[in-house]
């Protein structure tokens, strides 16, 4: 192979991404710092409410803990006041990618935000097609099963400290339509606040109010959980894109132990062979 045509084949080689799509409350998260523990890889955050610093348990950002010694990106970096536009995310993810590639890491990008991943990745010049080969993992849970699933976490957030993180950022002129106000959680708690801040005595009309805002914000969870199952399939099936399904329902009809063990075997050592031809083999 001649020096010209050598320069070309290495011109040609694209750098590899993950991605770890699913709807809310599937374990995006999860999957990511575990794949990216063993495949020395470092997360970027696509989901457009956990970038905003505050908030973090209504928008269950993962704790230092979870993150496991993974380096993650783009979560907690922006003003809670301020807009991030799917403009910001593509610059700031790329920006992103580029210097985890240069450290001889894995970008592993996770999240919900399906529209801003569908602009990165079929961006109108196919630039990021042209660079980058991804590989999609789509972690999914029944729908039926996921509701049930996100009715108990919304109570376990609300008896994690929810309604207290959410009070201090109530305001009587608050406005839900930018910023981490959007976050499902801060809108819904608006006519208790409001109940609280006016001086309501009426302790019924109160609890009610309370109780009315945290049945919207399961609803509303898993509304979006319908939306974003609906996006991906979107992507998987009139926009083509080679996404692997990884079936966790099994996960999330077990308790404790055995829900841990199911999860190992369904979602972790699956992804570890789709990641692994990804990265090493011809085919995936």
């Amino acid at each position: 192979m001649d020096t010209r045509t050598n320069n070309l084949h290495h011109q040609q080689v694209k750098e590899k991404v993950i991605f770890v799509l699913g709807s809310t409350a599937t374990g995006k998260s999860k999957l990511a710092i575990y794949l990216a523990t063993k495949f020395q890889g470092e997360v970027i955050n696509s989901d457009k409410i956990q970038v905003h610093k505050g908030l973090d348990i209504v928008t269950n950002k993962v704790t230092n803990q979870e993150m496991s010694g993974v380096e993650h990106h783009l979560i907690g970096i922006i003003d809670p006041e301020v807009d991030f536009t799917i403009a910001d995310f593509c610059e700031k993810t790329l920006h992103a990618m580029s210097s985890i590639l240069d450290r001889g890491n894995l970008p592993i990008i996770a999240g919900g935000s399906n529209r801003y991943i569908e602009a990165l990745v079929d961006n109108e010049t196919l630039i990021f097609r042209n660079k980058y080969e991804c590989c999609f993992l789509w972690v999914h849970v029944s729908l039926p099963v996921l509701k049930k699933y996100i009715y108990e976490r919304v109570d376990q957030m609300v008896q994690s400290g929810l309604v207290d993180e959410v009070r201090e950022f109530f305001a009587l002129d608050g406005d839900y339509s930018k910023g981490i106000q959007r976050s499902i959680g801060v809108p819904e708690l608006d006519a208790y606040f409001r109940a609280e801040a006016t001086g309501c005595e009426d302790k019924e009309t109160v609890e009610k109010l309370f109780e009315e805002g945290i049945d919207l914000m399961k609803s509303n969870t898993y509304n979006l959980a319908c939306r974003q199952f609906e996006k991906i399939n979107c992507f998987r099936l009139e926009k083509g894109w080679n996404i692997h399904l990884l079936d966790a329902t099994e996960v999330f009809l077990k308790r404790g132990f055995q829900r841990e063990q199911e999860w190992r075997w369904r979602v972790a050592e699956s992804s570890m062979n789709i990641v692994s031809s990804f990265l090493y083999g011809d085919k995936y």
